[in-house]
Order: C-alpha cells, then structure tokens, then sequence
C-alpha cells in the first residue's frame, strides 16, 4: 500500500501543491499554518473518511474558490488506483474514472488530538473505530452509512413529538435497530483483535498493564452471536426504552451508546490517566490498529502522523519510528528533528501552501 503522488488544488490552505512521495519514511516539514496537516488531511480523505478537523466538505475549498480537488495515484496490491475527489457543495469520487468507486488508500491517522481517544468521551472511540473497521470490512462501511441516516430520521421524529409519527417511530427503530446489530457484530469482532494486540504492544512501550473491552447498551451480548442473534436483543432493549425515548426525545438504544472501556493496572484510564500514560495508552492503540491491518490484508496501511513525535520522549520516539518500519509514513514536523537522518527519509518542505522536494 503506497501513496505515490497526491495534488492538491484550493484545498484549505494549498492554492495547488503536488507531492511524489517515497515508499518508505516520508518527512513534511514547515513552519506552522504552511500546510503541512493539510497534505495529511488531503491523504485522509482518500480511505473514505471524513476530515479530522472539518466538519463539512465546504470547509475544506479555499477561500474565494467554489471547490476544492485532490488527486492521487495509490498503489495497491501491485497496481495502480487514480483516485479524484471534488469537493463542495456535493462531493464527486472517481477511481480510474469510475464514479463512486470504493476509495483503494487504507491509512492510519496520529496526531496530538488522540489523547482524546484515551481521555475524550465515548464519541471518541467510536470514531476510532468506524475509521479502522471501515477501511477492512466494506460491509461495515455500509451498515455504518445506514445506522447514521436512519438514526438521524429517528431523532428528527422524536424531537418534533407529534403523536402521528409514532407508527412511523417504530417503522425507524426496527431498522435502526438492524443496521445496530451488523455494526455491533463487527466491533465487537475488532475490539477483541484489539484487546489481544494491544496490551502487548503497551507493555513494550513500556506502560502499565492495558486492558480493555467493548461494551454495548445493556442487555446486548454480542460475545458469539451473528447480527441475527443480535437483532432481537436490540429490539427488546428498545421496546423497553420506547416509552422513554418518546418522553425524553431522544434516541436511548442502539450503537450510537457504544464505548470501549480502557483500563490500566485496573483502574480506569479515561478518569486516572495521566497526560503521559493517555499519550503511551493512545501510541497502543494505534500501533495494534496497524498490526490488525496488516495481518488481515497482507500489506500495512500507510501511516500519517501529525506532530507526533514532539509529544514523544527520544526513547518513545525510536519505539514508535522501529515499530512502523517497514511500511509507507507520512510524517509532519516544525523542523527535520533528526527524523530523514534516523529513518533516512525523503525530506518535503511546505511554505505558504506550495510543496518544495528535497
């Protein structure tokens, strides 16, 4: 898994920035507001997701441009994929000149903010997770779109009240509750991969013993059970909850309450945690997401990390740089810090939104 080239063009702060990037340590370097977190966030965008600091597309075009556009070449399994996204007031993909096309990139993402993941509330892990298990599981990309749409149906109707929309209440919650149940049955599949990876990769971080675990609303086991098995259990979680839901207006059951619960030396990571440990805590999680992809499909994901290893201390650093050996990484920094020395990467410098090689 390669990204070869990626342009950029009225794409945040880039009016039209191109880079060739190199199979193995990729470093982008700059001053800050250069651009250097845009290529990564232009690169995101190309597994599918959704920008991890815009909340719509419009805020990713330039200002004064109508749209935005990123291209790309990935190499996948010994081909070549030409990826185009417009983006706007609607968002055009085409791969090799197919409309809405699977995205081919897999990527995994790092940047200071992960501290959340640890520290942050239950949101945040499940974004974790949809942007891991999407990037594996299509189906779950699916499901994931479905849930959404119809969750959002489901709470429009509650808010607004009207007794009259109650048969049609239902109607929502009976698929909701079936799209729940396809993406209960793959995080949960993931999340017990991740607790076998994890705490390994946490103890030779050198951190405390890590354990975690995924939890659902109550009354759910998914432990051994399809998504058929799943169903009706999520269908009697809500018709217990019908009465509440419709009293507080707001949707009460269903995968939107999912958490993963994280623990060190057995006490809770998200209350206890210090800054350091919700660093290291976060560095594992990551790591064993890497470890996951690349036993399921052959091939590691490329990594982008954002500022990473300024938050890192020299003996975390040369862990973090080993451990992603091997693999394609795309790595943003204020100066080089000695990282194209240590890894012998290829060194882009970016200054006011245009790329320099070299």
């Amino acid at each position: 898994m390669i990204l070869k080239k990626l342009r950029a063009e009225d794409f945040r702060l880039c009016g039209d920035a191109e880079c060739v990037f190199e199979p193995g340590v990729n470093v982008i370097c700059g001053i800050n507001a250069q651009g250097k977190t845009t290529l990564l966030e232009a690169a995101w965008l190309l597994t599918g997701q959704r920008s991890f600091r815009a909340r719509s597309d419009k805020e990713l075009v330039r200002f004064g441009a109508e749209s935005a556009r990123v291209s790309a070449t990935v190499e996948t399994d010994g081909r070549d994929f030409e990826c185009e996204l417009i983006l706007g007031a609607r968002r055009r993909v085409t791969v090799n000149g197919v409309k809405r096309a699977p995205l081919p990139l897999r990527a995994i993402l790092f940047s200071p903010t992960d501290l959340d993941l640890v520290r942050g509330g239950a949101a945040e892990r499940r974004r974790f997770m949809d942007a891991a298990i999407s990037q594996l599981r299509p189906a779950y990309a699916k499901a994931l779109a479905e849930a959404s749409r119809l969750y959002e149906h489901k709470t429009r109707i509650l808010r607004d009240g009207d007794p009259a929309m109650l048969d049609v209440l239902e109607d929502f919650s009976l698929r909701y509750a079936a799209a729940c149940s396809r993406l209960i049955y793959y995080r949960n599949a993931w999340c017990r991969r991740l607790a076998e990876t994890a705490p390994a990769v946490h103890k030779a971080i050198g951190g405390e013993t890590l354990e975690l675990s995924y939890k659902t609303v109550t009354g759910v086991d998914p432990e051994g059970k399809k998504p058929s098995d799943i169903y009706p259990l999520l269908v009697e979680h809500w018709r217990a909850h019908r009465e509440a839901e419709i009293a507080s207006g707001s949707c009460l059951s269903g995968a939107h309450k999912d958490d993963i619960e994280l623990s060190l030396d057995g006490l809770s990571a998200r209350t206890y945690a210090s800054q350091g440990q919700a660093r290291t805590a976060a560095l594992s999680l990551k790591l064993a997401e890497r470890d996951i992809s690349t036993l399921d499909t052959g091939s590691p994901p490329v990594m982008l990390l954002d500022d990473v290893l300024s938050e890192l201390d020299p003996r975390r650093q040369d862990f973090f740089l080993n451990s992603i050996a091997g693999g394609q990484v795309l790595i943003t920094c204020c100066e080089d810090e000695g990282v194209s020395s240590r890894t012998g990467g290829k060194v882009l410098t970016v200054e006011a939104g245009r790329v320099r090689q070299g």
